[in-house]
């Protein structure tokens, strides 16, 4: 599966006014409005079409401007500007049906005051300073969630706002409608990786269902000899295979069986059109070992991926990769697997058995066979690799049992402090913000899951804006984390949400 191009879609460019103005002013308006809207089209920071629409001015044209909105699959969201006044009851019913995600754009089209020409014309034409107020209290009335970006148009920095909140649209549109694919079920009696699966439909937009290994295993065994060698031959060019896995070595048919299974699952993926999936290695029947090599490449391809049957760091995942398409850094499910307790030098080491996504590769990854030690079933195939060095975050999602929390640790990764020659997987060094102590009492006191989206490419906002497409809670442990503060937070958090 490929990443979506993100150019297939379209924000609109909204600007409101009122016929109060007289039509000169309104096609001023216009022409303002289409030039902004032109810039942020042809914008190096934003990565979606921006599609300029009329001004609108009264209760009609808006209600049916957004109800077009709503039904233009290729449009995923709005951006709103009052460039004049636009009495906000006009926008009332339009609001009440908006199913799209919406940035308000506080700016004006001039930069600087003319001082010595400014007079009333100029003064009613550039009324965004209270005109968007009054927009801003009826979005406020109505509890709509919506993102705030203020500044000049021409500033980069404002760009690069709409950019993250695009980025998060094109997340949130993606889910809408997606199928993720369950092979077995959840790992038997682990709390976190459970959850609502019907609230989730409600709530995101995609549904998960669950399918029997054999269902998989019966794809798997239709493979084609003539397609497991041409995998084969692109393993040999992609990665430094280990001895014993090239050709006429001891362990060359286990990298057979491996390219096997990788080619039967992504026909199985894409035969349901589905976004990502998860396994377990409690649910293996039929299949000669877990897929490591085969996760971690369909990862890199853009699938969502889950360990132990955790569906929702799979959608995650998958949402995660599409709002960085295009971006330097890659996206990866992860896991927090061991500590370095050394004084001023604290570390996580994070990994997974097998399924660490060579998108965050920081050299060529090694493609290794190792025993696995669980599962019961044959040595399986992975890349190894170390990740690279930079700030990066892990998001995790958890059923809070009333609502979805979307939790969001930034963090530092470092590179590996000595060789690390016999660790047989994927790995990443970091330290959590703001330091380990109170990061990872953060983390726990927050209920947050041991599986996690590691990003290289994305920020806390742009997950923020994503929760808040959402509709759901978002929680930030970040470099200025108070535990005492946090522990208010959350106590707030649960009153807000009952």
């Amino acid at each position: 599966m490929q990443l979506p191009d993100l150019k297939k879609w379209s924000v609109w460019f909204v600007t409101g006014s009122q016929h109060l103005y007289g039509e000169e002013t309104l096609q001023q308006v216009d022409e303002h409005s289409a030039k902004i809207a032109d810039t942020f089209n042809t914008s190096k920071h934003i990565p979606v079409q921006v599609i300029f629409k009329p001004v609108v001015k009264t209760p009609e044209e808006i209600f049916n401007l957004i109800n077009a909105a709503n039904n233009d699959s290729n449009c995923i969201g709005i951006i709103t500007w009052m460039h004049t006044f636009s009495p906000a009851k006009m926008w009332i019913n339009g609001l009440k049906i908006l199913r799209k995600p919406m940035l308000h754009l506080h700016t004006q089209f001039n930069r600087d005051i003319p001082w010595s020409s400014i007079d009333m014309d100029f003064m009613n034409l550039n009324q965004s300073a209270h005109g968007d107020r009054e927009f801003g209290f009826i979005m406020s009335r109505m509890r709509m969630n919506r993102k705030v970006v203020a500044g000049h148009w021409q500033d980069p920095e404002v760009q690069k706002k709409i950019n993250i909140w695009a980025r998060a649209a094109a997340g949130w549109q993606d889910w809408q409608g997606a199928r993720f694919c369950r092979f077995g079920d959840n790992m038997r009696q682990v709390a976190v990786t459970e959850g609502d699966k019907v609230e989730a439909e409600i709530k995101f937009g995609y549904s998960v269902n669950t399918y029997g290994i054999g269902d998989l295993v019966a794809v798997i065994n239709k493979v084609k000899t003539s397609a497991i060698d041409e995998l084969i031959a692109l393993y040999n060019k992609e990665y430094k295979l280990a001895p014993s896995l090239k050709k006429g070595g001891r362990q060359y048919e286990s990298l057979r069986d491996a390219a096997k299974i990788e080619i039967g699952m992504r026909n199985f993926l894409e035969a349901g059109s589905f976004k990502g999936y998860t396994d377990t290695f409690e649910d293996l029947h039929g299949m000669k070992q877990l897929p490591g090599i085969a996760s971690q490449r369909l990862m890199a391809e853009g699938y969502g991926f889950g360990g132990e049957g955790d569906w929702k760091t799979s959608a995650l995942v998958r949402a995660m990769k599409v709002m960085g398409s295009g971006l330097p850094g890659g996206n990866s499910f992860m896991e927090d697997y061991t500590y370095h307790f050394e004084p001023k030098n604290n570390l996580v080491l994070g990994s997974h058995m097998l399924e660490i996504c060579p998108s965050i590769a920081g050299d060529k990854p090694s493609c290794e066979i190792h025993p696995l030690g669980i599962g019961g079933k044959e040595d399986p195939v992975r890349l190894v690799f170390s990740a690279k060095a930079g700030p990066a975050l892990n998001a995790s999602i958890v059923d809070m049992g009333n609502r979805f929390r979307l939790l969001v640790n930034e963090v530092e990764a470092v590179k590996p402090v000595k060789a690390l020659p016999k660790l047989p997987v994927a790995r990443v060094l970091w330290k959590p913000m703001p330091d380990m102590v109170t990061g990872c009492s953060a983390w726990i006191l927050a209920g947050g899951a041991h599986h996690t989206c590691y990003s290289q490419n994305l920020s806390a906002e742009g997950l923020q804006d994503f929760a808040e497409m959402a509709g759901i809670e978002f929680v930030l442990i970040g470099k200025n984390t108070n535990l005492y503060q946090f522990k208010n937070e959350l106590r707030w958090n649960d009153a807000s949400f009952k």
